[in-house]
């Protein structure tokens, strides 16, 4: 019986052709709005690295000066470059990097080739197992080198091609800035989103961004290489000159732990507690012991990446298929009404209200999934125009399985809830009165 009523419900949608395509076109326009709103929230709010990113911890220390000290403010999304060396060495977790910009000219081994201005980052070789970066050409260097201070650099794709062209140029040498770097890798195919390993100062931003080339944290450091972000000081200020900026409070890199396993984020934390501790009875830190360690997840919640506003677009955006919702089922209402007759004579040769409310149900399920295919289409050219309006939401705007098929299943729900009430008011039908008035 379930074929035919679906063939059934086929055929009704010629009847009554006006109030068919208003109904399909009501719950399209209804899911598409919802549907491709709530995929942009589900693409930013994704989680970057699923399998690893609850052991991925960013500390927080508050080496803020007592002039308009709050107690419990939030602590300095950033650290100094003191306390960025102790920690390097401190032994938590099993991996730890540091990373902060840079912003500088890259010359080519090619004489005829200009210079290329380009955004990177000075990190550590620990930075690639954390974030698991994968390789085209190479490697990343290794924890030698930046004991040493390697001049050597690892190039992201496009900027190894706009170089060197298609081929591997591990070996080869540029210019950055004033020195010499060896090419020891070339990244594939790696865009996290968002970007989260580097979100505070991230040229491009959290959806859009990306990092050009990878040089030595210590190498950066040595050759002098300014922060291109934020820096921010406390007090007085640093004392002059690049040796007294390093030497001073002022907080401008980013850091990341790697623990074995979830847990270690309590273990670490005590031992940031500690080590506050410790550097306030030093004197290097003026306020009482206040740090923070959070997860991949936490982190980007604490920054905000995705704001309140795209949530009050979706909640908005469900709103709209609510009304839509209430459209259909008035126009449901309609057409099943205009079928009494029909109904009256089903039911007086003997089809039961059970057999009614399967087929009449079915029937708005047939107009679901016409409402599904429809909605489908708009969907994708809604995301298309929310694509156009910058490169962050061009990142962004793009429907992966999980939202294909919550589209569909959204469309077919959408529709039997609108039919309950109109299938419910069908098998209501008297036959007997319908059989008098005909």
């Amino acid at each position: 019986m379930f074929r035919y009523y679906l063939q059934l419900g086929f055929r009704s949608l010629r009847r009554n052709p006006v109030l068919t395509v208003l109904m399909v076109i009501t719950l399209s326009v209804g899911v598409a709005a919802s549907m491709s709103t709530y995929t942009v929230l589900h693409m930013m709010s994704g989680d970057p690295i699923p399998h690893k990113s609850d052991r991925l911890f960013v500390p927080q220390l508050d080496t803020g000066s007592m002039t308009g000290y709050t107690a419990g403010e939030e602590p300095a999304d950033q650290l100094s470059y003191p306390d960025t060396q102790r920690l390097l060495a401190s032994g938590q977790g099993v991996r730890r990097t540091a990373i902060f910009g840079i912003n500088d000219a890259i010359t080519p081994e090619r004489a005829d080739m200009a210079p290329l201005l380009a955004n990177g980052g000075a990190t550590t070789s620990d930075f690639f197992a954390m974030f698991e970066v994968p390789f085209r050409y190479g490697n990343p260097w290794h924890a030698d080198d930046d004991a040493r201070k390697t001049d050597v650099i690892v190039l992201a794709r496009a900027t190894s091609e706009k170089l060197f062209g298609d081929v591997d140029p591990v070996g080869r040498e540029l210019k950055l800035g004033d020195a010499s770097y060896r090419v020891v890798g070339v990244l594939g195919d790696w865009k996290p989103l968002p970007r989260y390993y580097r979100i505070i100062n991230g040229n491009g931003g959290a959806f859009a961004g990306s990092d050009e080339f990878f040089i030595p944290f210590s190498a950066a450091v040595r050759h002098e290489k300014r922060n291109s972000g934020n820096n921010n000081c406390n007090g007085d200020g640093p004392e002059p000159g690049y040796a007294g900026w390093i030497a001073s409070d002022c907080t401008w890199i980013q850091f990341w732990f790697e623990g074995a396993n979830a847990a270690d984020q309590a273990t670490i934390k005590a031992w940031l507690d500690d080590y506050a501790s410790e550097q306030r009875r030093l004197g290097w830190f003026k306020r009482p012991v206040n740090t923070r360690l959070r997860n991949t997840m936490q982190w980007l919640q604490h920054l905000e990446v995705v704001g309140r506003d795209s949530r009050i677009q979706v909640w908005l955006a469900f709103g709209f298929l609510l009304v839509c919702l209430v459209n259909t089922v008035g126009l449901l209402l309609a057409k099943f009404s205009a079928r009494a007759g029909e109904i009256g004579v089903r039911r007086a040769l003997g089809a039961t209200r059970r057999e009614i409310f399967r087929q009449y149900l079915i029937e708005a399920s047939v107009v679901g999934l016409v409402g599904a295919v429809l909605g489908l289409a708009l969907s994708f050219a809604g995301l298309w125009l929310i694509s156009k309006q910058s490169g962050a939401m061009a990142a962004v705007a793009k429907m992966d399985w999980s939202m294909l098929l919550a589209t569909l299943l959204l469309s077919l729900l959408a529709s039997l809830i609108a039919g309950f009430l109109p299938t419910w008011r069908a098998c209501q039908v008297r036959p007997a009165l319908q059989l008098k008035s005909q």
